[in-house]
């Protein structure tokens, strides 16, 4: 075992004297074991296997329920423990994963109410994962339990650095117990059935309760705000689920452990804002399921997740070359896996976990990407995460308590997504890809971008921008007023506060609370069958799939674009105006530019805010990552092309990976990663 800083005394079986192990590497390289699936005379060479990897950290137990606990309140922890000194022998950190996303059988036959049940009304069955009630109190007791148990076990051993709460949540459940939970909710959130009328307009269809048992719950297919509602409520129930395993681990845990849940691609089950709020850390699993990886793609869910708690996060799980669950499984090329892993600490990464290890003899998920095979040699991948990880054991120290740092914000809202999503009033217009629509330019210009809550603080933005923002309340508009008011700029895109935070539409048209500030407002939204071209003084172009006529009201609102000919409705129209307030200026773009005019737009309304790229003159396929904190700068500079290219800093810098004395030009093969670290006064 690794030097300690305190010794290391058990205290019996389920507890420990606190002690503290020797610093960690600040970049930390990982994967998925699961040494409950192997012979523990296997364990030594997989992880000397690792060793030889470079691997910093390994993810156990989070599938292990039925081993951990194979009869209900016997505990067999004695495994577990060996494999985590095992591993410390081979200088291998571990994160604990809670067992809660698969419970044994045992606890599924006895307690039948435990499983979950499907909006059809049918109730789950075992033999998947994730086929429980989230709702259910007596599975939260057994979570509890559990969760517990491994705290008081593991909470103050120096090799265990963290813990991740069940995997991938996201299912509700439909069940009695859950609709019962959700009449509560609507119940402490309303107080009376009238009010809850009166906001959801329930006077339309004949929909009016008189009490609220009689309130159905459903996620499609019904009043747009008891669809809202009943988002809210999961997301509330989800956080319930997450602290109450949280409660558990914090009560006998060291608090130098960090405490996670890992979430999913643009994940929309619920808030991750909220449920996020009581974790220590943010963490996603990253993955390009069809091998195609585009990097501008993948750069916004990594801004995504860190904006989740405005800080650094982990990425827990991302491929070895190829997964088994997409439509078509093609592998990640060996440079599109080192290109990943280093854009990945680029946006705030402090660690990338690959799963997993090694191959499943069976089970659901046999043919997904691994290190090693089903006979424990290594695979062509283990050879390209070799090379990662003893990169990421050079730029550790130069990236230690660093993060990116931006002037620009897109603000991200859930119940925007979840409004759209419910009336999407065209198939074609999809909130994600409508979001990336502005991240993209804006990511190319000023080359870093935070992805926020409507809610989060504002001050330290030159430019914010609001990619249909929906749904808007009158307290997030006083937020973003004062922001303008104080000097900020503010763009807002098409259909933004088109609704309150009832789902209900705003009687002042778009952008609902914020015409005030505007000095004008949406005179009429369409959905588009063909592009239709603009032109003005942000230069000239198309909208296709949405557009949106707007109408001033003050002098001082000035139009900048407007339609062309080919579509009666819009002809002549302002399609995008600006005003000034205060000491800075709100602006509002009316329609989905096409991405060329969307690159020219963004860019001059950025420069118009005082933004400017981190490097100017950078190749298109060339991403620009900094880091700053104690002191330094710190370059990440990934070549996503298949030419070479030439980046010119601002600054002289040190290559990190390769040594040598500080330049400030660098010379980037294709495909090639160079990190590079400055002073910084």
């Amino acid at each position: 075992m690794r030097d300690v800083l305190l010794g290391l005394c058990l205290a019996g079986a389920f507890g420990v004297v606190p002690a503290v192990a020797a610093p960690r590497p600040p970049l930390l390289l990982g994967t998925a074991w699961y040494p409950e699936q192997w012979p523990e005379a296997r364990w030594p060479k997989d992880l000397a296997l690792m060793q030889a990897a470079h691997i910093d950290v390994v993810r156990v137990g989070e599938f292990a329920w039925s081993t951990l606990e194979p009869r209900q309140g016997v505990y067999h922890f004695g495994w577990l423990e060996r494999a985590i000194a095992e591993a410390a022998r081979h200088h291998i950190y571990v994160v604990i994963g809670t067992p809660t996303a698969a419970p044994p059988a045992w606890l599924t036959s006895r307690y039948p109410q435990t499983l979950r049940v499907h909006a059809d009304g049918r109730r789950a069955q075992h033999g998947n994962r994730q086929q429980f009630s989230f709702s259910s109190p007596l599975y939260r007791k057994f979570c509890r339990e559990i969760a517990a148990r491994l705290a008081r076990h593991f909470g103050h051993n120096p090799d265990v650095i963290g813990w991740q709460i069940d995997n991938e949540i996201g299912p509700p459940s439909f069940g009695a117990q859950t609709r019962r939970q959700f009449h509560a909710w609507l119940r402490r959130k309303y107080h009376t059935i009238a009010a809850l009328n009166r906001h959801w307009a329930t006077r339309y269809w004949s929909q009016t309760y008189d009490h609220f048992r009689q309130v159905p719950m459903r996620a499609e297919n019904e009043n747009p705000g008891l669809l809202l509602d009943f988002r809210r409520f999961v997301t509330a129930t989800w956080a319930s689920y997450v602290q109450n395993q949280v409660q558990a681990i914090r009560r006998y845990a060291s608090p130098r452990q960090f405490i996670t849940t890992n979430t999913t691609h643009w994940g929309d089950q619920f808030n991750e804002y909220v449920v996020n709020h009581v974790l220590t850390l943010a963490s996603w699993d990253d993955y390009v399921p069809n091998g195609r990886y585009r990097w501008l793609d993948n750069a916004v869910e990594d801004d995504l997740v860190r904006g989740y708690k405005r800080r650094d996060f982990w990425v827990m799980e991302t491929q070895p070359a190829f997964v088994d669950w997409g439509r078509i499984n093609a592998a990640l090329p060996p440079y599109a896996m080192r290109e990943l892993a280093w854009q990945d600490v680029g946006h705030g990464a402090n660690a990338v976990l690959y799963w997993q290890w090694r191959s499943a003899l069976n089970g659901q998920e046999q043919y997904n990407g691994t290190l090693v095979g089903p006979g424990g040699e290594p695979v062509p991948a283990y050879r390209v995460v070799k090379k990662i990880a003893a990169q990421f054991a050079l730029a550790g120290p130069a990236l230690a308590d660093t993060a990116p740092r931006s002037r620009v914000a897109l603000l991200q809202s859930y119940s925007s997504r979840w409004a759209i999503g419910f009336q999407r009033q065209t198939i074609l217009f999809h909130v994600v890809r409508e979001f990336t629509a502005f991240y993209k330019p804006l990511e190319r210009f000023a080359q870093a971008v935070d992805v926020i809550s409507p809610h989060a603080p504002l001050g330290r933005y030159r430019l914010v921008v609001a990619p249909a923002l929906n749904v808007l309340s009158r307290a997030e508009a006083r937020h973003l007023a004062a922001y303008v008011r104080a000097g900020g700029h503010l763009i807002l895109g098409p259909r933004s506060g088109m609704k309150n935070s009832y789902d209900a539409l705003w009687t002042e048209r778009q952008p609902g609370p914020l015409v005030p500030l505007l000095g004008g407002h949406v005179g009429q939204y369409y959905s588009l069958l063909k592009s239709v071209p603009l032109a003005g003084k942000l230069g000239s172009g198309h909208a296709a799939v949405w557009a949106e006529t707007l109408v001033a009201s003050a002098p001082n609102t000035h139009v900048l674009l407007r339609y062309g000919k080919g579509n009666g409705w819009l002809e002549g129209k302002p399609a995008i105006m600006t005003r000034h307030v205060g000491k800075g200026t709100i602006t509002y773009i009316g329609a989905w530019l096409d991405p060329a005019l969307m690159q020219t737009v963004l860019e001059k309304l950025a420069r118009a805010a005082g933004v400017h790229p981190l490097i100017s003159g950078v190749a298109r396929n060339v991403e620009v990552c900094q880091r700053i904190g104690a002191g330094k700068r710190v370059w990440v500079l990934i070549n996503h092309g298949r030419r070479p290219h030439t980046v010119h800093l601002p600054s002289p810098a040190s290559p990190v990976l390769t040594g040598g004395r500080a330049r400030r030009t660098v010379a980037l093969a294709p495909h090639e990663v160079s990190v590079l670290w400055a002073p910084r006064a």
